[in-house]
């Protein structure tokens, strides 16, 4: 039996990447290279992915390597490096705007086209990460879940630093 088709999984799929992409679009520009979070007052964390523009390439990153499906084989697109993958590795530089943007229609794309593809053994086929072990199908909804948790704490940062709120979007436009 199935539950959830295809076309369900995408129409919520679609509006977490738009809301990621209107967090990435809103940001100020001297927002974007802030750091988001702070140990105690004054103090900013030293964490990886703690500016704005960095958490918003590693949710991009970890979007397209989900629909993959698989760390062998896979590589962002161009110009983006292959970091995210062991602690403490460093990206060569900062991300523009219009870099992520790119990525984020890239991921958009590869996401319509990967879930609008998907069989019943593709969605059943056992996906592998260093964290543990899933179905392609439940690596898409574990996916979901991580670009709509890093796309609110983007629009969070932005609407306590510059008082901007962001719509939210029900479902993918037809």
């Amino acid at each position: 039996m199935t539950i959830i088709s295809n076309e369900m999984l995408w129409r919520q799929f679609e509006p977490a990447i738009a809301m990621l992409g209107d967090a990435l679009r809103d940001c100020p520009d001297e927002l974007w290279e802030q750091r988001l979070w702070q140990d105690q007052p004054g103090q900013w964390v030293a964490a990886g992915f703690s500016t704005f523009w960095y958490l918003g390439y590693h949710t991009l990153f970890w979007l397209d390597l989900y629909l993959t499906g698989a760390e062998e084989g896979f590589a962002p697109p161009a110009p983006f490096d292959l970091v995210e993958m062991d602690a403490g590795e460093l990206l060569p530089r900062a991300y523009t705007r219009e870099e992520l943007l790119g990525y984020l229609e890239y991921c958009r794309r590869k996401c319509r086209e990967t879930l609008g593809a998907m069989s019943i053994e593709q969605a059943n086929r056992s996906c592998r990460f260093a964290w543990g072990e899933l179905p392609f199908a439940e690596l898409q909804l574990y996916n979901l879940r991580h670009v709509q948790e890093h796309g609110a704490q983007l629009r969070m940062f932005i609407g306590q630093q510059a008082g901007k709120s962001t719509r939210w979007a029900t479902r993918a436009k037809e």
